[in-house]
């Protein structure tokens, strides 16, 4: 069966696409820590990153850094925190989010913003690519 970030990718689930290649996809976080808290996936179902080729781990990181520098520019912040948790979802992630202090990657502050919102963000970002 396939994971839920599968069927995001493949439009069957609606989302904030940030961006996407051949291998890796990009969307905004429902629950955000912060505005701008995106995911960062490859194509490939993998559950645990560590699981991934090194190639595949060097290609996911690369594509991350163009997100996280992308959002760097379209929301205020110190710099993007960056985790991977891995346990919420059997699909690799890479969580970037907007960060001025080692607090504000706790992850029990998340929350929903509003759908305008999560769009105009999303613009944002994808504008800084």
């Amino acid at each position: 069966m396939a994971t839920i970030f599968t069927r995001i990718i493949n439009g069957e689930i609606p989302c904030y696409k940030i961006a996407e290649d051949e291998h890796h996809f990009a969307f905004l976080d429902i629950r955000p820590l912060h505005a701008g808290h995106t995911l960062v996936v490859p194509k490939k179902e993998t559950d645990y990153i560590f699981d991934l080729e090194d190639n595949e781990l060097k290609d996911l990181i690369i594509f991350a850094k163009k997100i996280a520098l992308a959002i760097e520019k379209a929301v205020p912040c110190e710099r993007i925190g960056m985790t991977v948790i891995g346990l919420e979802v059997p699909h690799t992630h890479i969580h970037l989010s907007p960060i001025n202090s080692v607090h504000d990657l706790d992850f029990r502050n998340a929350k929903s913003l509003p759908k305008e919102e999560m769009e105009a963000i999303a613009e944002r970002i994808k504008s800084n690519l």
